[in-house]
């Protein structure tokens, strides 16, 4: 039998100062590529105001039968993605999986960008976005509360309640790791860190206390990775829409979440460990599990691919069995065909350990199957409105330029806050490190054998 190689390859004595190490003196191609990706928000940021400035009309929507384009597929995408970060350090952590130790740092800060990214989406679509706070239930001078039927209202308390608990759930485990850099640095950068730090000395009560914690918030969190995408799937599968009123939209969004959510901390870590050589933390075994997580996730998502298109024939409604027959050979049945290869094809790979133990071909096949769930995304939202019940309401959709520029500037944060997050934060738990790592056995320096 192949030998496995190990979670971690660290002694206990070097995670400081090869996590830390991390984090000072930024070279300039870092503030260079930090420049372009702010550019090319700054860019998105415009599109945004002259949307605000001239209406939803400057968009490529076609009404009255798109009325809505890739502004939704992109908030379903965005939250798709945050998933991850619960997924590896909620329910592995609740597992003891081990191989989470290393990632679930990195994993969790994609999880709050991607949440503040789709919150983005519905502040869109409210159109008047300085008016936000008109989606609080709660009753003001206007004497009217909120219409809790709206997807709107569902797309704020899905964020507002998940971007909460993993905030909670992300800034918990930095405490210890944040007391660490503050008993390390002099003057400002130690008053800012030791401020987050909320006074940690790792005492025996502390770290009772963050155990409890963190377990507890790790349990709540795991609920949230099934409901919050179950709520988000609900803006699709309440209206009679063929395409979209479907009982399998909850399990089938949560799979497809968890599969492209996987992918892009592949895409994110990949790179990370290589520029910061952090190989032996961040191990070719722990990708490998990763993929091998991504290939069970892609095999749910493909079943559910068949059972749409088995259900859509099965009910003898005409409608649905025709929006089904046209996604697959109509005018967007390239789409279609790209999702099917790029999500689900590609995953099978995983199958042979050469490629997913390989960090060239888990990052292509990441990218992949990135690129595949956002054409999904168009699919399940554009493709179902553009053939609609009646000819009249017919009309192929394509976003414009304004559509475009705000869907670059969400991948230009993406790559701009984690950037920042990993030279300002430590990208790897320490503390959890350490633990995996062994503790000395005595002051001579023996350690855990590897």
């Amino acid at each position: 039998m192949p030998e496995i190689e190990p979670d971690l390859v660290v002694k206990f004595e070097d995670v400081d100062r090869q996590i830390l190490g991390t984090l000072w003196r930024p070279s300039l191609v870092f503030w260079f590529v930090a420049l372009v990706l702010f550019l090319g928000f700054s860019y998105g940021l415009a599109a945004w105001g002259y949307l605000v400035a001239t209406g939803m009309g400057s968009t490529g929507l076609r009404p009255p039968g798109v009325m809505w384009g890739i502004f939704l597929g992109n908030f379903v995408f965005w939250i798709g993605l945050a998933h991850s970060g619960t997924l590896i350090s909620a329910i592995l952590y609740l597992f003891r999986a081990r191989f989470r130790t290393s990632i679930n740092r990195s994993a969790e800060a994609m999880t709050m960008i991607c949440i503040m990214m789709a919150a983005s989406y519905p502040l869109i679509h409210l159109g008047r976005s300085w008016l936000f706070y008109w989606l609080f239930p709660y009753p003001d001078q206007r004497q009217i509360w909120p219409d809790f039927i709206s997807p709107l209202i569902f797309d704020f308390l899905a964020v507002s309640t998940y971007f909460t608990v993993s905030l909670i759930f992300w800034y918990t485990g930095l405490v210890p790791d944040l007391a660490i850099i503050r008993d390390r640095t002099v003057g400002l950068g130690r008053r800012i860190y030791g401020y987050f730090a909320l006074g940690w000395t790792g005492s025996a009560s502390q770290w009772h206390h963050y155990g409890t914690s963190y377990l507890l918030i790790a349990g709540l969190a795991t609920a949230l990775v099934i409901s919050v995408h179950t709520v988000v799937s609900w803006d699709f599968a309440l209206p009679i829409q063929p395409g979209w009123h479907s009982t399998i939209f909850p399990p089938y969004f949560v799979a497809g979440a968890i599969h492209s959510g996987l992918a892009m901390v592949l895409t994110l870590l990949v790179p990370m460990r290589r520029i910061f050589g952090i190989q032996n933390i961040i191990t070719s075994r722990t990708l490998e599990l990763i993929a091998e997580t991504t290939l069970l996730t892609g095999g749910i998502l493909g079943y559910s691919y068949v059972i749409e298109h088995f259900m859509a024939w099965y009910s003898a409604n005409v409608f649905e069995h025709q929006t089904f027959a046209f996604r697959a050979t109509g005018y967007y049945a390239w789409i279609f065909w790209l999702v099917v290869f790029c999500a689900i094809i590609c995953p099978l790979f995983f199958f042979f350990r050469r490629i997913r133990t390989s960090p060239i071909w888990l990052f292509v096949i990441s990218i992949l199957i990135n690129i595949g769930m956002w054409w999904e995304r168009f699919v399940i939202v554009i493709q179902s409105l553009a053939q609609n019940y009646l000819p009249y309401q017919w009309g192929f959709y394509w976003p414009n330029w304004v559509e475009l520029a705000w869907t670059l500037a969400t991948f230009c944060f993406l790559l701009l806050a984690f950037m920042l997050f990993a030279k300002f934060l430590p990208s790897v738990p320490i503390a959890e490190v350490k633990k995996e790592a062994g503790m000395p056995m005595h002051k001579g320096g023996l350690y855990r054998e590897e």
